[in-house]
């Protein structure tokens, strides 16, 4: 495992694309920048990582369920935002707020 690891970090470097590590945002979440194609350390555990991949792949499903825990107060337009805050054609940061 650690050897995968290392080599993601050197493909990513080579390609220069940095993983950032997660920090907190304005409202106490954890965000993550990562490669696509990767998933940020917080979505790890159980289900996190099939939910997390579907966000990213399937936003155009996403984007149309409304999140009911009412985090429309903190800029949230939608289920997606629940896990993922921004992303660019190389990179995608996602937020912890849909895994806690």
């Amino acid at each position: 495992m650690r050897r995968a690891v290392v080599a993601v970090a050197v493909a990513l470097t080579l390609a220069g694309v940095a993983q950032s590590a997660p920090n907190r945002d304005e409202i106490g979440d954890e965000v993550q920048t990562v490669p696509r194609g990767g998933l940020p350390a917080f979505a790890a555990d159980a289900d996190a990582p099939a939910l997390y991949r579907f966000a990213t792949t399937r936003g155009d499903v996403l984007r149309y369920i409304p999140c009911t825990c009412g985090c429309a107060q903190v800029g949230h337009t939608s289920n997606r935002s629940c896990y993922i805050k921004a992303e660019t054609d190389a990179a995608v940061t996602y937020t912890s707020h849909a895994a806690t």
